[in-house]
């Protein structure tokens, strides 16, 4: 009985490590690519090629296979980041094509890189349905203002008419349907016993703790 009981213990750990780590990663673009894009949009391409040499560097040693094959999948995310945000961002239509270009690397090399192909993937649905929630809620006409005007005066008044229009029944209707989709699939990537699958689940997971947090600062910046 013991003996079941550390090995169950030691085939969840790294489900777990999976998990976390890909949480981290997802948030790393929010708070350290999306600065670094707007004052050298060039630098931050750059580092996709620092990125990609890492995860490989890691995946090649048995003690860290696991975090190289997260970083490919990371190397990705930031790769078609830097690409939408550093040039194309003030045009909400190009987000998820250029989110995407990422998609037959991951398929290519999920043999190889199945827990940082997941990673990569779980991301792309956080996105999509982040997208769709903007999409839905009207939010695209105040994407393309803050992008093209970053002043604080600019950015407060598209923080309270934004919010306006999230807090509205409308509004609420698709935050919930989004966030509760975001859940479901999360959860059900969480049942398999598989690593891949709990990168997958950390990354859609996360993207609600993201946008939560965004949905706060915003709330802070409307008190001011």
């Amino acid at each position: 009985m013991t003996s079941l009981l550390l090995a169950q213990r030691s085939a969840i750990k790294p489900r777990l490590y999976a998990f976390g780590v890909a949480a981290f990663l997802v948030s790393i673009p929010v708070f350290v690519q999306a600065p670094l894009v707007r004052i050298a949009p060039f630098w931050s391409l750059a580092l996709t090629l620092g990125w990609l040499f890492l995860s490989y560097r890691l995946r090649t040693r048995p003690n860290t296979r696991l975090l190289g094959s997260l970083l490919f999948g990371f190397t990705l995310s930031w790769w078609c980041g830097g690409l939408y945000w550093g040039w194309l961002r003030e045009d909400p239509l190009w987000h998820l094509p250029v989110e995407a270009l990422g998609i037959p690397i991951a398929m290519l090399a999920y043999q190889h890189f199945r827990v940082g192909s997941a990673f990569y993937l779980g991301s792309f649905v956080g996105t999509t349905l982040t997208d769709v929630y903007i999409w839905g809620t009207g939010l695209t006409p105040w994407w393309g203002r803050v992008m093209r005007d970053e002043s604080p005066e600019n950015l407060q008044v598209v923080m309270d008419q934004a919010l306006g229009q999230m807090h509205t029944l409308w509004g609420l209707f698709w935050g919930l349907g989004v966030g509760a989709l975001l859940l479901i699939i999360g959860l059900w990537a969480m049942r398999s016993r598989t690593i891949h699958h709990w990168a997958f689940a950390g990354a859609v997971l996360s993207t609600l703790v993201v946008g939560g947090m965004f949905w706060a600062s915003a709330m802070v910046m409307a008190s001011f």
